[in-house]
């Protein structure tokens, strides 16, 4: 659905891009997550959104879905790995959603492609 197109592509360069943003220190609010939780986490909310605005979905598409979805938390795991467990800091916060964001309207738009 995505990850064999240039939009997935493009993604991954601007997360390697960016992964200064992973490799300096930062303000960490308390009770801040680790990176991984906050990646599943906006990541989770972000495909249960895009199920709820394609209400036309089958169970083949959804499934779909998450598995490329898995795929995508399984890559961005393996490139941060070093840092995973970290409190997220300020800045990391703000580049998670909004890479979750445009992982939210690749679907989007591949969504609305096969439609």
């Amino acid at each position: 659905m995505v990850l064999d197109r240039q939009g997935y592509d493009d993604l991954i360069m601007y997360l390697t891009q960016n992964l200064a943003l992973f490799e300096k220190p930062g303000e960490i609010k308390p009770g801040a997550p680790t990176v991984m939780e906050l990646i599943e986490d906006v990541i989770a909310h972000n495909v249960m959104l895009i199920c709820e605005q394609h209400t036309n979905l089958n169970t083949e598409q959804r499934s779909q879905i998450v598995r490329e979805v898995d795929g995508i938390v399984y890559d961005l795991q393996e490139v941060l790995s070093s840092i995973t467990s970290q409190p997220v800091t300020v800045e990391q916060h703000a580049f998670i959603d909004e890479f979750a964001s445009l992982i939210k309207n690749l679907f989007d738009s591949a969504v609305t492609q096969e439609s």
